[in-house]
Protein backbone atom coordinates (compact mmCIF):
# COMPACT_ATOMS: atom_id res chain seq x y z
CA UNK A 1 0.00 0.00 0.00
CA UNK A 2 3.13 2.30 -0.72
CA UNK A 3 1.66 5.88 -0.59
CA UNK A 4 3.84 7.02 -3.50
CA UNK A 5 4.90 3.11 -4.93
CA UNK A 6 7.93 3.45 -7.35
CA UNK A 7 7.50 0.69 -10.31
CA UNK A 8 10.20 -2.12 -9.97
CA UNK A 9 12.59 -1.95 -13.04
CA UNK A 10 11.23 -5.60 -14.42
CA UNK A 11 7.34 -4.66 -13.60
CA UNK A 12 5.10 -2.37 -15.90
CA UNK A 13 3.99 0.69 -14.27
CA UNK A 14 0.66 1.50 -12.75
CA UNK A 15 -1.57 4.07 -13.04
CA UNK A 16 -1.87 6.79 -10.37
CA UNK A 17 -4.92 6.57 -7.47
CA UNK A 18 -7.81 7.08 -8.95
CA UNK A 19 -6.65 6.90 -12.56
CA UNK A 20 -9.44 4.38 -14.33
CA UNK A 21 -7.28 3.27 -17.66
CA UNK A 22 -9.37 5.85 -20.24
CA UNK A 23 -9.68 9.01 -21.91
CA UNK A 24 -13.74 8.19 -21.58
CA UNK A 25 -14.01 8.20 -18.19
CA UNK A 26 -12.27 11.39 -17.59
CA UNK A 27 -14.10 14.51 -17.16
CA UNK A 28 -14.45 16.71 -19.91
CA UNK A 29 -12.36 19.98 -19.22
CA UNK A 30 -12.76 23.14 -20.52
CA UNK A 31 -10.90 24.49 -23.62
CA UNK A 32 -9.25 27.16 -21.61
CA UNK A 33 -7.22 24.33 -19.36
CA UNK A 34 -6.61 22.01 -21.72
CA UNK A 35 -3.24 21.10 -22.01
CA UNK A 36 -1.59 22.13 -25.52
CA UNK A 37 -0.73 19.45 -27.67
CA UNK A 38 2.78 18.37 -28.10
CA UNK A 39 4.59 15.40 -30.21
CA UNK A 40 6.05 12.52 -28.83
CA UNK A 41 9.87 13.37 -28.95
CA UNK A 42 8.97 17.22 -27.56
CA UNK A 43 9.17 17.65 -23.61
CA UNK A 44 6.39 17.89 -21.46
CA UNK A 45 7.51 20.91 -20.34
CA UNK A 46 10.08 23.14 -21.79
CA UNK A 47 12.55 25.82 -20.77
CA UNK A 48 11.83 25.64 -17.65
CA UNK A 49 8.15 25.90 -17.71
CA UNK A 50 7.90 22.87 -15.23
CA UNK A 51 9.82 19.82 -14.14
CA UNK A 52 12.31 18.33 -16.38
CA UNK A 53 12.49 15.01 -16.95
CA UNK A 54 15.97 14.47 -15.65
CA UNK A 55 17.01 17.50 -13.99
CA UNK A 56 20.56 16.07 -12.84
CA UNK A 57 21.38 14.69 -15.83
CA UNK A 58 25.00 13.60 -16.36
CA UNK A 59 26.46 16.01 -13.81
CA UNK A 60 26.37 13.39 -11.12
CA UNK A 61 27.20 9.52 -11.42
CA UNK A 62 24.83 7.01 -11.54
CA UNK A 63 23.43 4.81 -8.62
CA UNK A 64 20.88 2.51 -7.73
CA UNK A 65 17.64 4.21 -7.13
CA UNK A 66 14.36 3.48 -4.70
CA UNK A 67 12.05 5.26 -7.15
CA UNK A 68 11.40 5.40 -11.20
CA UNK A 69 10.68 8.75 -12.44
CA UNK A 70 6.46 8.47 -13.38
CA UNK A 71 5.48 11.23 -16.05
CA UNK A 72 2.64 9.52 -17.83
CA UNK A 73 -1.38 10.25 -17.34
CA UNK A 74 -0.76 14.26 -16.71
CA UNK A 75 -4.34 15.38 -16.88
CA UNK A 76 -4.82 18.79 -18.14
CA UNK A 77 -5.69 20.53 -14.84
CA UNK A 78 -2.20 18.97 -13.12
CA UNK A 79 -0.26 20.44 -16.40
CA UNK A 80 -2.06 23.72 -16.13
CA UNK A 81 -1.21 24.23 -12.35
CA UNK A 82 2.61 23.26 -13.25
CA UNK A 83 3.04 25.86 -15.64
CA UNK A 84 1.44 28.49 -14.00
CA UNK A 85 3.09 27.93 -10.15
CA UNK A 86 6.55 26.11 -11.27
CA UNK A 87 8.15 29.11 -11.97
CA UNK A 88 7.00 30.36 -8.48
CA UNK A 89 6.83 27.29 -6.29
CA UNK A 90 9.12 24.49 -7.92
CA UNK A 91 12.83 23.85 -7.99
CA UNK A 92 14.50 20.81 -10.03
CA UNK A 93 17.10 19.22 -8.62
CA UNK A 94 20.26 19.69 -10.83
CA UNK A 95 22.59 19.50 -7.89
CA UNK A 96 24.79 22.48 -9.70
CA UNK A 97 24.12 25.26 -6.39
CA UNK A 98 22.98 25.16 -2.85
CA UNK A 99 19.40 26.34 -1.91
CA UNK A 100 19.28 29.23 0.17
CA UNK A 101 16.11 27.92 2.34
CA UNK A 102 15.78 30.97 4.55
CA UNK A 103 15.42 33.06 1.27
CA UNK A 104 13.30 30.29 -0.48
CA UNK A 105 10.83 29.84 2.81
CA UNK A 106 11.12 33.24 4.27
CA UNK A 107 12.64 32.71 7.66
CA UNK A 108 10.62 29.17 8.25
CA UNK A 109 11.90 26.14 9.68
CA UNK A 110 12.16 23.74 6.63
CA UNK A 111 11.08 19.83 7.02
CA UNK A 112 12.04 17.55 4.33
CA UNK A 113 9.51 15.55 2.48
CA UNK A 114 10.54 12.69 0.54
CA UNK A 115 7.77 11.03 -1.65
CA UNK A 116 4.54 12.95 -1.35
CA UNK A 117 2.08 11.07 -3.98
CA UNK A 118 -0.72 13.22 -4.49
CA UNK A 119 0.25 15.61 -1.98
CA UNK A 120 -3.32 15.73 -0.38
CA UNK A 121 -1.66 14.79 3.04
CA UNK A 122 1.58 17.37 2.56
CA UNK A 123 -1.20 19.97 1.68
CA UNK A 124 -3.13 19.45 5.02
CA UNK A 125 -0.07 19.45 7.47
CA UNK A 126 1.33 22.65 5.25
CA UNK A 127 -2.38 24.40 6.59
CA UNK A 128 -2.28 22.78 9.84
CA UNK A 129 1.51 24.56 10.81
CA UNK A 130 1.96 27.36 8.66
CA UNK A 131 4.78 28.30 10.62
CA UNK A 132 6.79 25.32 8.97
CA UNK A 133 7.85 25.09 5.44
CA UNK A 134 7.85 21.94 3.81
CA UNK A 135 9.84 21.03 0.56
CA UNK A 136 8.22 18.27 -0.64
CA UNK A 137 10.57 15.68 -3.16
CA UNK A 138 9.04 13.71 -5.60
CA UNK A 139 9.21 12.40 -9.43
CA UNK A 140 5.85 12.01 -10.00
CA UNK A 141 4.52 14.83 -11.61
CA UNK A 142 1.11 14.06 -11.66
CA UNK A 143 1.55 14.60 -7.79
CA UNK A 144 3.70 17.69 -8.08
CA UNK A 145 0.58 18.84 -10.47
CA UNK A 146 -1.94 18.14 -8.07
CA UNK A 147 -0.03 19.44 -4.99
CA UNK A 148 0.65 22.48 -6.47
CA UNK A 149 -3.37 23.01 -7.62
CA UNK A 150 -3.81 22.07 -3.46
CA UNK A 151 -1.63 25.17 -2.21
CA UNK A 152 -2.60 27.67 -4.56
CA UNK A 153 -6.61 26.50 -3.60
CA UNK A 154 -5.70 26.62 0.11
CA UNK A 155 -3.71 29.80 -0.14
CA UNK A 156 -0.72 27.71 1.06
CA UNK A 157 2.47 29.69 0.83
CA UNK A 158 5.01 27.65 2.87
CA UNK A 159 5.04 24.41 0.80
CA UNK A 160 7.83 24.22 -2.17
CA UNK A 161 8.03 21.03 -4.60
CA UNK A 162 11.38 19.65 -5.30
CA UNK A 163 11.68 17.46 -8.82
CA UNK A 164 14.40 14.87 -9.07
CA UNK A 165 16.56 12.55 -6.92
CA UNK A 166 16.54 13.35 -3.13
CA UNK A 167 20.04 11.76 -2.47
CA UNK A 168 21.27 14.72 -4.63
CA UNK A 169 19.43 17.07 -3.18
CA UNK A 170 20.52 16.41 0.23
CA UNK A 171 24.30 15.97 -0.73
CA UNK A 172 24.49 18.51 -3.25
CA UNK A 173 22.13 21.11 -2.47
CA UNK A 174 21.48 21.58 1.07
CA UNK A 175 23.40 22.93 3.82
CA UNK A 176 24.49 21.50 6.78
CA UNK A 177 21.81 21.65 10.01
CA UNK A 178 19.88 23.20 7.43
CA UNK A 179 16.58 20.88 8.02
CA UNK A 180 14.52 20.84 10.84
CA UNK A 181 13.03 17.39 10.24
CA UNK A 182 12.26 14.66 8.03
CA UNK A 183 10.04 12.57 6.47
CA UNK A 184 9.10 9.53 4.57
CA UNK A 185 5.78 8.19 4.60
CA UNK A 186 4.85 4.63 2.81
CA UNK A 187 8.06 4.91 0.63
CA UNK A 188 7.94 1.70 -1.92
CA UNK A 189 8.85 -1.13 0.24
CA UNK A 190 10.75 -3.02 -2.44
CA UNK A 191 9.24 -6.44 -1.13
CA UNK A 192 11.26 -8.82 -3.60
CA UNK A 193 14.92 -9.78 -1.45
CA UNK A 194 16.84 -8.74 -4.89
CA UNK A 195 15.18 -5.33 -4.59
CA UNK A 196 16.07 -4.24 -0.86
CA UNK A 197 18.88 -2.72 -2.22
CA UNK A 198 16.89 0.00 -3.94
CA UNK A 199 14.96 0.53 -0.25
CA UNK A 200 15.54 4.33 0.77
CA UNK A 201 16.09 3.75 4.40
CA UNK A 202 19.55 2.52 4.86
CA UNK A 203 22.66 3.35 6.93
CA UNK A 204 24.33 5.26 4.21
CA UNK A 205 20.77 7.31 3.34
CA UNK A 206 20.65 7.99 7.56
CA UNK A 207 24.64 9.07 7.23
CA UNK A 208 24.11 11.78 4.88
CA UNK A 209 21.04 12.52 6.18
CA UNK A 210 21.90 13.53 9.66
CA UNK A 211 24.32 15.93 8.49
CA UNK A 212 21.79 17.98 7.30
CA UNK A 213 19.53 17.62 10.05
CA UNK A 214 19.87 20.45 13.06
CA UNK A 215 20.09 19.68 16.41
CA UNK A 216 16.82 18.69 18.01
CA UNK A 217 15.45 17.70 14.31
CA UNK A 218 13.08 14.88 14.03
CA UNK A 219 13.00 11.93 11.30
CA UNK A 220 9.58 10.84 10.90
CA UNK A 221 8.75 7.86 8.96
CA UNK A 222 5.82 4.99 8.38
CA UNK A 223 5.32 1.98 6.41
CA UNK A 224 2.43 -0.14 6.47
CA UNK A 225 5.21 -3.04 5.05
CA UNK A 226 6.02 -5.30 7.99
CA UNK A 227 9.40 -6.09 6.72
CA UNK A 228 10.21 -2.62 6.05
CA UNK A 229 9.29 -1.30 9.69
CA UNK A 230 11.07 -3.91 11.06
CA UNK A 231 14.08 -2.86 9.24
CA UNK A 232 13.53 0.66 9.58
CA UNK A 233 13.11 -0.30 13.51
CA UNK A 234 17.09 -1.97 13.01
CA UNK A 235 18.73 0.81 10.71
CA UNK A 236 17.45 4.23 12.30
CA UNK A 237 18.06 2.77 16.16
CA UNK A 238 21.68 1.91 15.00
CA UNK A 239 22.47 5.39 13.44
CA UNK A 240 24.83 6.85 16.70
CA UNK A 241 23.43 10.75 15.65
CA UNK A 242 19.20 10.09 16.64
CA UNK A 243 17.57 8.82 19.81
CA UNK A 244 14.36 6.70 19.43
CA UNK A 245 11.47 9.20 20.97
CA UNK A 246 9.42 6.35 21.82
CA UNK A 247 10.08 2.28 22.95
CA UNK A 248 10.05 0.93 19.65
CA UNK A 249 7.16 1.95 17.19
CA UNK A 250 5.66 5.50 17.29
CA UNK A 251 1.58 5.75 17.39
CA UNK A 252 0.37 7.67 14.66
CA UNK A 253 1.04 11.12 15.91
CA UNK A 254 -1.85 13.85 14.68
CA UNK A 255 -0.35 15.92 12.64
CA UNK A 256 0.24 12.96 10.39
CA UNK A 257 -3.47 12.96 8.46
CA UNK A 258 -4.64 9.81 7.79
CA UNK A 259 -5.52 9.89 3.78
CA UNK A 260 -7.65 7.64 2.28
CA UNK A 261 -5.11 5.82 0.23
CA UNK A 262 -4.23 4.63 4.04
CA UNK A 263 -7.67 4.15 5.30
CA UNK A 264 -8.51 1.39 2.44
CA UNK A 265 -5.02 -0.51 3.57
CA UNK A 266 -6.48 -0.16 7.12
CA UNK A 267 -9.83 -1.80 6.16
CA UNK A 268 -7.79 -4.76 4.83
CA UNK A 269 -6.00 -5.79 7.34
CA UNK A 270 -2.69 -3.47 7.16
CA UNK A 271 -0.88 -3.01 9.90
CA UNK A 272 1.03 0.91 9.79
CA UNK A 273 4.03 1.72 11.97
CA UNK A 274 5.11 4.64 12.83
CA UNK A 275 8.95 5.49 13.94
CA UNK A 276 9.84 8.99 15.05
CA UNK A 277 13.54 9.41 15.97
CA UNK A 278 15.52 13.10 16.82
CA UNK A 279 19.06 14.57 16.36
CA UNK A 280 20.97 14.35 18.67
CA UNK A 281 23.01 17.58 20.06
CA UNK A 282 26.18 17.53 18.97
Amino acid sequence: MSENPATPADAAPTAPEGHTGGDSAAPQTPLARQAPTRHRDEPMFPDGTGPAADPAGSHHERRIRSFQPRRSRVSPSQADAIRRLWPRWGLDIDGLSRIDLDALFDGLPVVLEIGFGMGEATAQMAAADPDTGILACDVHTPGQGNLLALAERNGLSNIRVANGDAIILLREMLAPASLAGLRVYFPDPWPKKRHHKRRLIQPEFLSLVTTRLAPGATVHCATDWEPYAEQMLEVLSAEPTLENLHDGYAPRPDFRPLTKFEGQGLDKGHVVHDLLFRRRAD
